[in-house]
């Protein structure tokens, strides 16, 4: 974990609600997929965990809803601003048991941390297949980038405005060696029922301090309770309790 003070880059609008900014600074280090940073927002007394998209050129990569006071200040912020961010928490995703043809499968906010994943899964010669879904055509992003890393795509709109209508849980395809997914709670339990192999999945969850100090963000496992924030936010498929 680093405590840093990064320069914004750049702050740009991809749909009506989701923002891409990009931050470097010196000693900013490297970023493991699923990892995510802590943000200060001044006047707030809560930082706002949010997932790493990419890192690269010593820059880091967020990409954000605006749901809220805080991620609405973020969004109004303008590059040459700092912001002092917790970076590299979180366990990340454990690319070595993904096999060759790993599937990825993001829905809404959880679609940043696959992009990173799937370049580091492509940079060690897998084949990547990646499925995404949104509730409509306006709320699609980052498809492209996904098609210019070198990945396969399948894209599910709920109101199918766009790609498939459905969900991604609706357009899997059916070879492929290991599974990684991020997404809302719902789609995920749906992923766990549908997939046909053993995977990674890594949870949203409201945070206090982002470390493993708060114990704010404990959940039940098959191996008993583990902190989201440091235990996580990725689980193995094997050690996860359904809450009803």
């Amino acid at each position: 974990m680093q405590d840093l003070l990064l320069t914004i880059k750049e702050n740009s609008r991809l749909t009506e609600k989701m923002f891409r900014m990009v931050l470097s600074g010196d000693g900013l280090s490297a970023q493991l997929p699923g990892q995510f940073v802590n943000v200060q927002i001044n006047g707030l007394y809560l930082r706002r965990p949010i997932s790493v998209c990419d890192f690269e050129n010593n820059s880091v990569t967020i990409i954000y809803a605006v749901v809220g006071k805080g991620t609405k200040a973020l969004s109004e912020m303008k590059p040459g601003e700092t912001l002092s961010v917790l970076t590299g928490l979180g366990n990340g995703y454990d690319t070595s048991v993904s096999g060759d043809h790993p599937l990825l499968i993001g829905g809404g906010a959880g679609v940043p941390p696959m992009f990173l994943l799937a370049k580091k899964l492509i940079a060690e010669g897998k084949q990547v297949t990646v499925v995404l879904g949104f509730n409509t055509k306006s709320e699609v992003y980052y498809t492209e980038e996904f098609f210019k890393a070198g990945c396969h795509i399948r894209l599910a709109t709920v109101d199918g405005s766009l790609g498939a209508k459905g969900f991604a849980t609706d357009i899997l395809p059916s070879d492929y060696s290991y599974v990684y997914t991020c997404g809302p709670e719902p789609m995920l339990k749906a992923v766990y029922k549908t997939i046909q192999t053993s995977g990674q999945f890594s949870f949203e969850e409201r945070m206090g301090c982002g470390f493993g100090a708060c114990m704010g963000c404990s959940c039940k496992t098959i191996t008993g309770y583990k902190r989201i924030c440091k235990d996580g936010p990725v689980l193995r498929k094997e050690e996860i309790l359904w809450e009803d």
